[in-house]
């Protein structure tokens, strides 16, 4: 383990002039040792979608990335030495960090919406909006920058692209009665998935920045704009909080149809997710130097993978505060009177209304609320 302000001149990887701060690097660093467990079920999922494989195949050879390409390289500007300098200085730095050999190239693309994103099926090319590089500051980019490079060491770029080009074909097909379906049911698995490898890169970021806080101020920059002295990290992390843990079974039901478009988590969320990692024996073992190696992928046994996901996804169950992910572990452990506790989290109350009390203070029959309900 090395940091890379010991990284002198140049290697022959194209790796030269990196920043000044230490910062720990992670030399053949494996992507599963970011990777949230949730993004590679749901890829395994996605995969096993009925006609998936077949559309996959088809339009690996049929998408124009050449197109992509060109258009990029003809109207957008090509980030280098001579053009966006810090943001080429960042990339450099955030291929080194992770070990990735041959650095994507990336375009600054106009756009007033902030926005980045890791596309392509050879090879991944990283694109920003002037919106994002107008309202980050250094750190804050530098995680969104390793955000975009940890998408292309996980391999994600083809998804993405993938999502991209069937979006769009959708919306073209929309007017022929079922022609989209089985479209978006391909669409809706892989928007599903690349809300969870969301939160992946959003590790993959924290190491390359190494700095919380800016990663904590970039996501909230995203939601609520450049006002950084209006608003505060905390304040922005409660309202994680009240958002999962408010309402009842209803408004878990409207979470849910209100994600179910977009392709990035909620942004209280993934600051939230990343929060709980970066406090992770997992996060710290990394940056210890113990973490899963490129070179031992192949060996890696795809039940593991299972299980630890599975693992996840029952403590995630397990420690919600949603209301339908407690009624859910609820049910799973076993708890009785299933009929009571779903009409009570629909109304709001706790559901024990109608049960008799000691001594006839209960009002038996009546249905009403004894002295516990009040």
């Amino acid at each position: 383990m090395t940091d890379d302000n010991q990284h002198g001149g140049g290697d022959g990887t194209g790796h030269e002039h990196v920043p000044s701060r230490q910062r720990r690097r992670f030399p053949g660093i494996s992507s599963r040792a970011y990777e949230h467990p949730a993004d590679r079920s749901a890829l395994v999922a996605l995969r096993r979608l009925s006609g998936f494989d077949t559309v996959f195949k088809a339009l690996s050879g049929l998408l124009p990335e050449r197109s992509l390409r060109l258009l990029f390289l003809s109207d957008s500007v090509r980030v280098s030495d001579a053009q966006f300098a810090h943001l080429n200085t960042m990339l450099r730095d955030a291929c080194y960090i992770l070990d990735l050999e041959k650095v994507p190239p990336m375009y600054v693309n106009q756009d007033p919406v902030p926005n980045a994103m890791c596309i392509g099926l050879d090879e991944p090319i990283i694109v920003v909006t002037t919106g994002l590089v107008e309202l980050l500051d250094e750190e804050e980019m530098r995680a969104v920058v390793g955000h975009e490079v940890g998408h292309a060491l996980s391999g994600h770029s083809v998804y993405r692209t993938i999502l991209l080009f069937l979006t769009n074909l959708a919306l073209k097909v929309a007017w022929i009665p079922l022609g989209n379906v089985a479209i978006m049911a391909i669409v809706t698995a892989l928007r599903e998935w690349f809300r969870k490898s969301e939160l992946s890169a959003d590790r993959a970021g924290l190491l390359v920045g190494q700095d919380l806080q800016a990663s904590m101020r970039g996501l909230m920059k995203i939601a609520g704009g450049n006002h950084l002295h209006e608003m505060n990290v905390d304040a922005f992390l409660e309202q994680a909080e009240e958002y999962e843990a408010g309402g009842d079974l209803r408004d878990s039901v409207l979470k849910i149809l209100n994600v179910l478009p977009r392709s990035h988590p909620f942004t209280t969320v993934r600051a939230a997710e990343l929060k709980k990692w970066a406090a992770s024996r997992d996060y710290q073992r990394i940056m210890d130097g113990h973490y899963p190696r490129r070179d031992e992928d192949k060996d890696t046994s795809v039940s593991d993978s299972f299980r630890q996901s599975a693992s996840s996804y029952a403590d995630n169950v397990r420690n919600s505060k949603d209301p339908l992910m407690k009624l859910v572990s609820d049910i799973a452990g076993g708890a009785g009177d299933l009929g009571g506790k779903l009409r009570g989290k629909f109304t709001g109350q706790n559901g024990q209304g109608g049960q008799s009390g000691q001594g006839g203070q209960g009002r038996p029959g009546t249905g009403g609320p004894s002295d516990e309900d009040q």
